[in-house]
């Protein structure tokens, strides 16, 4: 077997045909069939079965795919370590990135590496559910995660960037705007708009309702932050995200809470990174991660980056 075979077999499963992963891997049509069907008789098992809607992967061949991107994925990373010269770096690097966390600081460092960088080039993910965020991890593929919390040990190095302080959007006219810093018992009476089932956001929600004997109300529940904060506007209740997580135009609709919530940052890197994971964590690490002052107005305050023992 070899990775040139894991690669268009994973094209094959993304595409959905042969003749839609020739195109995307610039190869002839001839040279995919031939190699998945070497591919097929050295495993002794079929990977893909013929449907009407094309290709699609058998219990095998999923069983497979799922290891055949780890391999490709960690080919990709070893190929990008080998090419690191004193100011070169190339390759892919992938990024996960628990949602909300980050929404300003990250492209403010993928920023900083690619003008340093230009060839090395970088996917990011926003991942929802902290399951399927340490999934990932344990399979291998992620280069390098931000996430709120400590990491598994052994699983990946932890680096302290600072902490995340939530805040509660409001509707325009909301009373509580005139506050610096609104009581959390003062919202008891209103409806919330909430996120996914699972998700570490709707997590931080449930916990600070109960904290504070709070029933949560819900309106709705959305998927993204920013969403969140559009139906806020839209009067159709409150929200809690990072501070960082409010899109720009909205600040004024936004408050600190009391008590205090917040989240660490912690970015996740695995033993024995690469120069590219090094490179984007010094990168983070000059990016400013605050909780909020008392006062809305007055300049954030930087809270110092120490690593995760």
């Amino acid at each position: 077997m070899s990775l040139r075979q894991f690669e268009y077999a994973l094209a094959v499963a993304e595409q959905g045909s042969v003749t839609a992963a020739a195109d995307v891997l610039r190869v002839a049509q001839p040279s995919v069939s031939q190699q998945i069907r070497g591919l097929e008789r050295e495993l002794g098992v079929e990977l893909f079965s013929r449907t009407p809607a094309g290709l699609v992967p058998t219990v095998a061949g999923r069983a497979f795919l799922v290891e055949a991107e780890i391999a490709v994925k960690a080919a990709r990373r070893a190929r990008a370590t080998a090419r690191a010269g004193a100011s070169e770096l190339a390759g892919e690097l992938l990024v996960a990135v628990q949602m909300g966390l980050g929404t300003r600081q990250l492209p403010g460092a993928l920023g900083a590496l690619r003008r340093s960088f230009p060839r090395l080039e970088v996917t990011v993910f926003e991942e929802p559910n902290p399951t399927e965020l340490e999934r990932l991890a344990r399979g291998g593929v992620l280069d390098l995660a931000l996430m709120a919390g400590p990491c598994e040990e052994g699983l990946y190095a932890g680096h302290h960037l600072g902490d995340e302080e939530f805040v509660v959007v409001l509707p325009a006219g909301h009373p509580q705007l005139a506050a610096d810093r609104v009581e959390l018992r003062e919202l008891e009476r209103e409806t919330w708009v909430r996120f996914g089932h699972g998700s570490a956001l709707d997590g931080v929600l449930l916990d600070v309702l109960e904290d504070n004997t709070m029933a949560p109300a819900t309106t709705a529940r959305v998927s993204q932050t920013a969403t969140a904060v559009r139906w806020v506007v839209h009067g159709l209740g409150v929200t809690l995200v990072p501070a960082s997580a409010v899109p720009p135009g909205h600040e004024h609709l936004v408050r600190p809470v009391s008590p205090v919530v917040s989240q660490p940052v912690v970015a996740a890197v695995r033993p024995g990174a690469g120069p590219a994971e090094l490179a984007l964590l010094d990168f983070l690490r000059q990016e400013t991660w605050h909780k909020f002052p008392q006062s809305w107005e007055e300049p954030p305050s930087t809270v110092s980056s120490v690593p995760v023992v």
